[in-house]
């Protein structure tokens, strides 16, 4: 069987720029941060004191507080942005499904890290108070797979179902191996993304005793500043992030709007450190992503990078950029999305391949903020400070998690 062709048909957003993809998209191309200090908790004794959190989310627009009081927070990201994606592709749910619809259309929307906040609840619960006070919903409740759990159930989708962790790679692997799903026929149509919320005294906690976040606390707006000299870390951001993957066929039987077509997806393993990166798997990544779209390097405008802000990663994949993609680098468009939203772990490859889908749309290269003074051994175009509008024929989306796991996605313009 030949391979069948993917296409993005629906959209959908939970984040520190804002809770639907309209308001996000503008926050991004206006350059608007969505980094503040933490209000989750009492920070005060953390070395950093910042985070990007979304605010004004209300859970009882998308299921009953009752429900919802049985799910932690990156679940009810996960499902919130999952029912925008499945409302903006008009597709078919509950009563409107017959089985043999129900059957093809599939969920695999993931998370990095997953119920991290209701585990030290529980944790705390049961120290104070003794076993009996853990929930019989703490499991369900925690897990990682219950977000495209829940969305099947809610909605009726009786395909393939499943989640893939892969840390800081984890919703561009969902994204990526659903569309797998559908060019090998097992699937006609994918809920695919990731989610996080981890803005936690454990999770906050646990990266800067790694030292990775930056403590740039007296300025939140300016402390995610990818490829700029004075970076110094990371800013833990929280949401969701999913996309309606669709056979290209069917898309186009029943009138879909298609925002993009995925052409592409590569894979490639650092084999070296649990935590510090290389150049040679994230290279490898984007070379097998050209590879498997049958296209040169030179098709590729726009580049949604990982850029994290951390010394070391922005380094490295500026570098394994020029290696992967030649003499064609200079001309390439990068920026980091990560530099408003802060870095949501599982959920970045679901966000930032948003960002991505909506650029190549509307031929618009979102900016990279707070870039003052750019490192000179970071020589590439980040689209410093101001959203670009530019042809762009292919984009490609990259992330990088620990353990050395990375992908790259290629979206082409329909």
């Amino acid at each position: 069987m030949s391979r069948r062709r993917v296409v993005v048909t629906g959209l959908g957003l939970i984040s520190p720029v804002g809770n639907t993809v309209a308001e996000g998209w503008a926050n991004i191309l206006a350059g608007r941060c969505g980094i503040g200090r933490i209000t989750k908790f009492d920070a005060s004794a953390f070395s950093c004191q910042i985070a990007g959190e979304v605010r004004g989310f209300n859970v009882e627009e998308y299921l009953p507080a009752k429900e919802a009081r049985h799910m932690d927070t990156f679940i009810h990201f996960g499902l919130a942005a999952s029912m925008q994606a499945v409302r903006d592709a008009g597709l078919p749910t509950g009563d409107q499904l017959n089985e043999e619809v129900a059957e093809r259309i599939g969920v695999m929307v993931g998370s990095g890290i997953g119920g991290l906040p209701l585990i030290e609840e529980t944790h705390a619960e049961y120290t104070a108070r003794g076993p009996r006070r853990i929930s019989p919903f703490f499991v369900p409740a925690s897990i990682i797979n219950m977000i495209s759990g829940h969305v099947s159930i809610r909605l009726g989708f009786q395909g393939p179902n499943l989640a893939i962790v892969t840390a800081c790679t984890t919703g561009l692997h969902c994204i990526g191996e659903a569309g797998r799903l559908i060019e090998h026929g097992d699937a006609d149509v994918m809920i695919a993304g990731g989610a996080e919320s981890t803005v936690s005294p454990l999770g906050v906690g646990g990266f800067a005793a790694a030292r990775a976040l930056s403590t740039r606390n007296d300025d939140p707006a300016t402390a995610s500043r990818p490829w700029d000299k004075d970076r110094d870390g990371f800013v833990l951001g929280e949401g969701a992030g999913v996309l309606v993957l669709e056979e290209y066929e069917h898309a186009r039987r029943r009138s879909a709007r298609i925002y993009a077509e995925l052409v592409g997806f590569g894979m490639g393993a650092d084999a070296f450190h649990m935590t510090a990166p290389t150049v040679d798997g994230p290279k490898r990544s984007m070379k097998v992503a050209l590879r498997n779209a049958g296209i040169s390097a030179d098709a590729v405008q726009y580049v949604n990078a990982h850029g994290t802000s951390t010394p070391l990663g922005d380094l490295n994949e500026s570098n394994a950029i020029k290696l992967a993609f030649g003499d064609c680098a200079k001309k390439l468009v990068v920026s980091s999305t990560k530099s408003m939203t802060g870095h949501l772990l599982g959920g970045a490859g679901g966000v930032e391949s948003v960002f991505t889908v909506l650029a190549v749309h509307h031929q618009v290269a979102p900016p990279t903020i707070n870039i003052f003074e750019q490192d000179p051994e970071c020589d590439l175009d980040y689209c410093a400070n101001a959203a670009r509008e530019m042809k762009i024929d292919v984009a490609a989306k990259n992330n990088f998690g620990f353990g050395g796991t990375n992908g790259t996605l290629l979206f082409r313009r329909v």
